[in-house]
């Protein structure tokens, strides 16, 4: 299943994958929560990378250190400051 309309800001995510590195395990198409990430030819390949929400699950779970994101950065981190401060989300 995809998601669309997500994108939070265009160009602007940390989310790198080095498809290398990628064994084509598939723990990052199961813990992404908006299905960034499909594997297709036993690699790890991004549909949209503006809808990463950067929370860190995908680099997280990756066996081989195949991806890098720098979590709270981006509009998850807007929302967890947000609910921390009681305030409305600065994304």
């Amino acid at each position: 299943m995809l998601m669309f309309g997500m994108t939070y800001l265009k160009n602007v995510v940390t989310l790198e994958l080095d498809t290398e590195k990628c064994s084509g395990c598939k723990m990052c198409t199961i813990v992404c929560p908006h299905n960034v990430f499909v594997v297709q030819d036993r690699k790890a390949k991004m549909i949209n990378r503006d809808l990463c929400m950067e929370c860190g699950a995908c680099s997280i779970n990756c066996p081989e250190g195949a991806i890098t994101v720098r979590p709270g950065v981006g509009c998850a981190g807007g929302i967890m400051q947000g609910a921390l401060k009681g305030t409305p989300p600065t994304c």
